[in-house]
């Protein structure tokens, strides 16, 4: 049996500090609970004492002590409210950014990646904020105030205990009968909402070939579904919130009817009667208020598992010792890469040195590896057995912040991010160098046309970059690549969306990148792109047919019996 993954180093923490945040919290309850029997214990004292002398002094100063008792405690609910709602601020900015790092992690494990566990992480948020809390957190005194109503008199404390056990099983009959529902209600919300995020992020092939009927019918069957459990749940709940309502009603009929016979009976004063009814009430209140918010109490535990396992099974990654710039040299030992949840490689046995400076063309048929050997050397994944090195170290082992500064990666299917044009050449950067974003452009020749935009470098790209055209993201992209001269520069198909007079620039760029002496991994087809390489690799299956020097790779490719795999038109 495999290992159970143990909790990531943020959980621990957050779960050490929320255990210090909890005792706050019991402080703020026990003041608040002992604060609230200033009501019985006021009218006690009103009953007993002033009614029975006729002192009016002495209902003036009860009134003022009370008065000023109601007034704390609701000072103190107020400062109980506000740290529960920065408690869970607290958890939020604590867990978000490994939240993300982790889910991003998940997604290049090939996982399927979404933003449940944001979504999840609110649900955490606001839930510390809400009323459910602060009723989970009264339970603890329910105890202390059955043994006060027993000190009044010991029916009265039967009567109490046997209304508290009541009520505590319907609670945990509602958490039997709702909690599959509950459950299935959740799965099936998530799988909904993913297959809408999965529409919009392509929405313009479902536009296109009249899929929204389909997209419809798909999202409606699993929405119902999800409607289905919740109704399931929410009847149930319902159910059990209404009979708990009832019984608290009918114990306080109860023990105000029972109080009654015991001050007929002379056992018991009219202060203690009313006294124990109120005090029944509070004590049973946490418990029934538990119950009406337990859909969301169960949404929140089962984010925070999804969470904590999200943590535990896919941990971002550590930051190790910082290594020294690198120069570029990048070696593969015999690396093989399996996809996860599938058994067949599509990489085998990869092994290549290159020097640093040198360009690597990279040609095969569709589905040869290409992109996969530019994902594992980036460093996007990691391989299953063997190495993938650059200077020596395992790039897996460099920490993807810094090892981004030196790397520069134009995928096949550009991103462009939310935001203008230099934050997206720059990467987001809080600070990007205007010098250096300029610089970028210019090499990936696409300085001119960001000029000709409405407001140049300023100019907004829209969500994916969808306010530019394919070919302007690509040549975007690829300044991105260039920014701040980087070491590595992985491009995978970079000509795909490029003219003539784009792919040009790219040729200029491979050429002025060579200059500064980094090294280039470029996957292509096209015969023109591939004057600028020194050596070639041919991928087929996975495994490298042949390497080698340009001239020397091609000439063997023109005398192999399936010429079909040099580039069309050859190259000269």
């Amino acid at each position: 049996m495999a290992e159970r993954a143990r909790p990531h180093f943020a959980v621990q923490f957050v779960v050490r500090s929320c255990l210090r945040a909890l005792v706050w919290l019991l402080l703020f309850s026990l003041g608040i609970n002992l604060l609230i029997l200033a009501s019985p214990i006021y009218m006690m004292q009103v009953f007993d004492r002033v009614l029975a002398s006729g002192r009016f002094e002495t209902l003036i100063l009860l009134t003022v002590i009370a008065g000023i008792a109601v007034f704390v405690m609701g000072i103190v609910e107020t400062a109980r409210g506000r740290f529960l709602i920065r408690v869970g601020n607290w958890l939020d900015h604590r867990l978000s950014g490994h939240v993300i790092a982790s889910a991003l992690t998940a997604r290049l494990a090939g996982h399927a990646g979404s933003a449940q566990p944001l979504r999840d992480l609110a649900t955490l948020r606001s839930t510390m904020a809400s009323p459910s809390v602060n009723a989970v957190i009264d339970t603890p005194w329910v105890p202390a105030f059955i043994v006060i109503i027993w000190l009044m008199h010991p029916l009265l404390g039967l009567i109490a205990l046997g209304a508290a056990i009541v009520l505590f099983a319907v609670a945990l009959v509602n958490e039997l009968v709702s909690r599959n529902a509950l459950r299935r209600a959740g799965q099936f919300s998530i799988a909904a909402t993913q297959s809408v995020e999965s529409a919009l992020r392509n929405a313009e092939v479902i536009q296109a070939l009249g899929m929204l009927p389909a997209l419809l019918g798909r999202y409606g069957d699993t929405n119902a579904k999800a409607l289905t459990s919740q109704r399931q749940a929410g009847d149930r709940g319902a159910a059990m919130v209404g009979l708990s309502k009832s019984l608290r009603l009918f114990v306080q009929i109860v023990i105000l009817g029972s109080g009654a016979w015991l001050v007929l009976q002379g056992q018991l004063t009219s202060g203690g009667m009313i006294a124990a009814s109120i005090l029944l009430g509070r004590a049973l209140a946490p418990v029934e208020q538990s119950i009406g918010a337990w859909r969301q109490l169960v949404g929140a535990r089962d984010a925070w598992q999804r969470l904590t396992r999200l943590l535990a099974e896919v941990p971002p990654q550590a930051k190790g010792m910082s290594l020294p710039v690198p120069q570029g040299e990048l070696a593969c030992q015999q690396m093989t890469f399996v996809p996860a949840g599938n058994g067949n490689p599509i990489l085998r046995d990869i092994t290549f040195d290159l020097a640093a400076g040198e360009v690597l063309g990279i040609i095969g048929p569709t589905a040869a590896g290409k992109s996969s050997l530019c994902k594992v050397m980036t460093g996007a994944w990691k391989p299953t057995r063997g190495h993938a090195r650059l200077d020596g170290a395992d790039i897996s082992s460099w920490h993807a912040d810094e090892l981004g500064a030196h790397l520069g990666y134009l995928p096949q299917d550009v991103e462009l991010f939310a935001g203008t044009v230099s934050e997206n050449i720059a990467r987001l950067a809080q600070e990007p160098d205007a010098a250096a974003v300029v610089a970028a452009a210019k090499t990936a020749g696409v300085h001119d046309i960001i000029l000709s935009l409405p407001k140049g470098y300023d100019t907004e790209v829209g969500e994916a970059g969808s306010l530019l055209s394919g070919g302007e993201r690509q040549r975007v992209g690829l300044a991105r690549a260039f920014y701040g001269r980087p070491k590595l520069i992985v491009l995978d198909e970079p000509n795909a969306s490029l003219d003539s007079a784009g792919e040009e620039a790219l040729v200029e760029a491979i050429l002025a990148a060579k200059e500064w002496e980094s090294t280039v991994l470029l996957v292509t087809h096209q015969p023109s792109i591939l004057l600028s390489v020194d050596k070639l690799m041919v991928l087929q299956e996975g495994r490298i047919q042949a390497f080698g020097p340009r001239d020397e790779i091609l000439n063997k490719l023109r005398q192999a019996p399936a010429p079909a795999q040099i580039p069309a038109g050859g190259v000269s």
